[in-house]
């Protein structure tokens, strides 16, 4: 049978090694969080896909862009789009967008950011747009930063003989470095007695093992946990030394805690990420299918010579019964990693079996591990 592939992760042979990460590779300074922006625009350009006049917002919007820029379009709104649809001008070119972006921690007036564009109207593609010049607010309402520039996008389009194949999505689309950020985020960095930093995963003992070293190299009393999953450090006031400070911090070996059991089951691929802390107890596992075949054999039956009876057809069915002969596999108490993946291996089981078993046995209670199926 086709057996699983099995990815064993978290060193598999070395089951009891330890062994250390940098600071900065498992917690990250609280007051340096991204922040959400998000902002509307109109993107021109496009080849007739865009909204046309049968979207009012956006020959609404593209109404009062030209008035801002001195171009007066006399008459109420109706007539401007009775303009666009009559031909006048051709608001197909046009599309009505969201912009949204990530303002990075500690970002400054001038930095450079990635925006994301999104079609909210008729708009079939956006391929080969411009983004016109559009402010992105902060859930504050207030402006950190202007988006402008040419839009990629990733879709593939291609139409032969009244076939037409599409890969990707044409309605949205990325300006690389597009977004300028225009303003300060206020956080607590520079004005804080502490910095408080968060591991990238709640655990106890990855905090107190952060705790333990700081207070280690720079002594008693300069790092205090807060709960699982934050810490604070008593850091100088002077923001020279406190940067130096956080870079020696950040560059402190740590050996964080062990994560807990886990086994991840992709049943597309029928791949299986096994962590090394799994265990099963005592439990016994049988697999197998039975597979039942049926043949229909069509035959003539003729009646005697003498007799007055007709010619019927006959259909005769076989069937067949096949049960794989898979002995039981039994797993001992406390059994590793390793054994598992043996016995799993020996009995060659699909993805489908083997998710059946992983479920058996977590539903008895024998799986000492978090199963997770994607």
């Amino acid at each position: 049978m086709k057996s699983i592939l099995l990815t064993l992760c978290l060193l598999l042979g070395l089951s009891g090694s330890a062994w250390a990460d940098r600071v900065k590779d498992l917690a990250s300074v609280a007051a340096g969080r991204s922040n959400q922006l998000i902002g509307y625009g109109l993107v021109v350009g496009l080849q007739g896909t865009g909204d046309g006049a049968a979207v009012s917002f956006t020959t609404q919007s593209m109404r009062s862009m030209l008035s801002r820029l001195g171009v007066n379009i006399d008459g109420p709104l109706s007539d401007f789009e009775q303009g666009a649809a009559s031909g006048r001008f051709d608001i197909r070119n046009s599309a009505a967008v969201m912009i949204t972006a990530e303002l990075p921690g500690f970002a400054k007036p001038g930095q450079k950011i990635d925006i994301n564009v999104s079609a909210i109207g008729r708009a079939t593609s956006l391929r080969g747009g411009n983004l016109l010049l559009t402010s992105l607010r902060g859930v504050d309402g207030e402006i950190y930063g202007l988006a402008q520039g040419a839009l990629n996008t990733t879709d593939v389009e291609t139409s032969a003989a009244g076939s037409k194949v599409s890969i990707g999505v044409p309605t949205s689309g990325r300006i690389p470095n597009g977004g300028t950020v225009e303003r300060v985020v206020d956080n607590p960095f520079e004005t804080s007695e502490y910095v408080v930093m968060n591991v990238r995963e709640a655990d106890f003992t990855t905090t107190n093992a952060i705790v333990t070293a700081v207070n280690k190299t720079f002594g008693e009393r300069t790092a205090r946990a807060i709960d699982g999953m934050s810490l604070a450090i008593r850091a100088p006031t002077d923001m020279s030394q406190r940067v130096a400070f956080m870079s020696m911090v950040e560059n402190l070996d740590v050996v964080p805690g062990e994560p807990p059991a886990r086994v991840v089951v992709n049943s597309r691929t029928g791949t299986v990420v096994i962590s090394r802390n799994v265990r099963v107890t005592a439990a016994a596992v049988a697999h197998g299918t039975i597979s039942v075949a049926i043949a229909a054999t069509n035959e003539v039956s003729q009646p005697n010579p003498l007799g007055q009876g007709q010619t019927a057809a006959v259909q005769n069915a076989n069937i067949t019964v096949n049960e794989p002969k898979n002995p039981m596999f039994l797993f001992q108490p406390g059994v590793d990693l390793r054994q598992v993946v043996d016995a799993v291996n020996q009995v060659g089981a699909t993805p489908s079996a083997l998710i059946a078993i992983l479920e058996a046995l977590k539903s008895t209670g024998s799986l000492r591990a978090e199963l997770i199926i994607i």
